[in-house]
């Protein structure tokens, strides 16, 4: 778990390669209680709860700001290495686009099991 969670960040700007359910899942399920957890540490939650955004002009906030960019960069190329595991073009992310429905179709891509003989033959560990 640990090894996929360093290789998440390392292969931060790695597209051409595949991502297993396993590597995803674990990224997302990590980062999603890093950044609660920051944000509950920092008293960001207010920013993410009530529905305003008005970031304020302190340090927790840029940094918070920060990790946020990061973490939507990683999770932008993970989905697409792991719509290449399904054999899926990476373009597929712009189904998310369409409202409800897009967000649905493209969980549904993202839970898809591992196809053998596909477009990118190496997973993200063995990229250099």
């Amino acid at each position: 778990m640990i090894q996929d969670y360093t290789a998440y960040w390392s292969k931060m700007t790695v597209f051409n390669a595949t991502a297993t359910r396993k590597q995803y899942w674990t990224a997302y399920i990590v980062n999603a209680l890093v950044i609660w957890l920051y944000a509950a540490l920092t008293h960001q939650t207010q920013y993410l709860v009530n529905g305003h955004y008005e970031i304020a002009g302190h340090l927790s906030s840029a940094i918070f700001g920060l990790i946020l960019v990061l973490v939507w960069l990683a999770n932008f190329t993970i989905r697409a290495r792991r719509l290449h595991d399904s054999n899926h073009s990476n373009w597929w992310l712009l189904i998310s686009m369409i409202p409800i429905i897009g967000t649905v179709w493209l969980f549904i891509l993202l839970v898809m099991p591992t196809v053998v003989n596909q477009r990118w033959p190496l997973n993200q560990s063995q990229v250099q």
